[in-house]
């Protein structure tokens, strides 16, 4: 995927304060920003990919559901990965606050390209009934399993079925899911300086 992620801080030589503010210790608001802009970016990026493809999407909210249905997937590989890598009280808060940054740039775009409503509780609601379905999947040392992957492109496929699109569970399994699980572990390993896992 040709998409820049941020998963270091900036350390230039030209400035005291960025070299300062490298060697700080990092927030968990600074971590959950962190990943929760990688999440959104791959996510989008995704949906660029696929609306090159030729994917139809009829409508806006289409389109935003088919990111807030990706974000959803990274979102759980990154609390399978950081489950046992790190102190229960700190993977919660964690999980929450990356739900909330992704939840809040969700509706921002809603707000944008619908107008005002009510979105941010629709997609928690979504984020809680997702995160529950994706618990009952296979995850291992590779990431996600088969189950895993057939779940998003069931979801996806669900979205896109207004626009006729019969090819979208394999685009989703076999080319965009591969693809983010590989983007997304790399951050989320950067981000949280985990062993290779």
């Amino acid at each position: 995927m040709a998409i820049r992620l941020k998963t270091r801080w900036h350390r230039s030589k030209r400035s005291g304060r960025n070299r300062e503010g490298s060697r700080r210790a990092k927030t968990q608001e600074n971590l959950c920003s962190v990943v929760a802009i990688n999440i959104w970016k791959l996510a989008k990026e995704v949906f660029t990919r696929m609306e090159k493809e030729n994917f139809r999407f009829r409508e806006d909210t289409q389109a935003i559901d088919v990111i807030a249905e990706f974000c959803i997937f990274m979102l759980h590989i990154t609390d399978r990965m950081i489950y046992g890598q790190l102190p229960e009280e700190e993977r919660g808060p964690l999980i929450n606050g990356i739900a909330k940054e992704i939840a809040t740039t969700i509706e921002g775009n809603q707000i944008d390209l619908l107008g005002p409503g009510d979105y941010r509780a629709v997609f928690i609601d979504k984020l809680n009934e997702r995160l529950n379905n994706y618990a009952e999947c296979g995850f291992d040392e590779d990431g996600p399993t088969w189950d895993f992957l057939r779940y998003l492109a069931k979801n996806v496929a669900d979205i896109m079925s207004l626009s006729d699109d019969k090819w979208v569970l394999e685009q989703v399994m076999d080319v965009e899911a591969p693809e983010l699980v590989q983007c997304i572990q790399s951050v989320v390993r950067d981000v949280f300086a985990l062993k290779n896992s």
